[in-house]
């Protein structure tokens, strides 16, 4: 991953799920929540656990504005790219709707290059098999400006989760990799269900479900 990582993806990927734990356990420096699409499990509202973790979120500049569905960002989102000791994770909106943001970013990107992660659940209707995930790909990067560098694996039935439906995320990502050339970077798995010693496609990450309230 590189110092400056964006995760874009399908509407209830679990990008803003992965943000945050991605921002916690790399001790990154910021949180950057770009999602002005949709009001529901943004990462934001995790400040307290990120703040705890010495991560600085960056989102609105509203006060009280964690849980207002107002399009409304602080103008210190382009703070990551020029605070050069710290990482970043920034947090899109939904589909290439929320992906129009990144053109804002296409100047300071030409400087240092960015990562920027597609995130899959293929137990999504629209991102079920390789093509509609390649079309997806298209669209973010014909509406951001940006190319996708690599895919994340987030294939889950929520609590029910087992590796057999990792496994099928990973084949359908696997596909993608061959007609694209992109990398599987990161595969997702529950904390509460992951194995050190099944292996997967990139690098594992195990979630704790900070935005998912239990009886959900």
């Amino acid at each position: 991953m590189r110092r400056l990582t964006f995760l874009a993806g399908y509407y209830g990927s679990g990008k803003s799920e992965i943000a945050v734990n991605l921002a916690i356990r790399n001790r990154c420096g910021y949180l950057v929540d770009l999602d002005v699409i949709n009001p529901y499990f943004r990462s934001r509202e995790m400040e307290k656990p990120l703040r705890d973790a010495g991560v600085d979120v960056i989102s609105s500049p509203l006060k009280d504005g964690v849980y207002a569905d107002m399009p409304y960002l602080s103008k210190d989102i382009y703070k990551p790219f020029f605070d050069r000791e710290k990482t970043a994770v920034f947090d899109l909106g939904g589909n290439d709707l929320g992906a129009k943001l990144l053109r804002q970013f296409r100047d300071a990107a030409a400087a240092e290059p960015i990562d920027l992660f597609l995130v899959v659940n293929v137990f999504r209707d629209d991102t079920s098999s390789p093509e509609p995930v390649i079309a997806l790909i298209s669209a973010i990067e014909a509406s951001g400006g940006i190319r996708v560098t690599g895919l994340v694996n987030n294939a889950n039935l929520l609590r029910d989760t087992t590796y057999g439906e990792i496994a099928a995320g990973e084949a359908v990502l696997t596909a993608v990799r061959e007609k694209t050339g992109l990398p599987i970077v990161l595969t997702c798995i529950q904390e509460s269900a992951y194995d050190p010693a099944i292996k997967v496609a990139g690098e594992a990450l195990p979630l704790h479900l900070y935005l998912r309230k239990y009886w959900l």
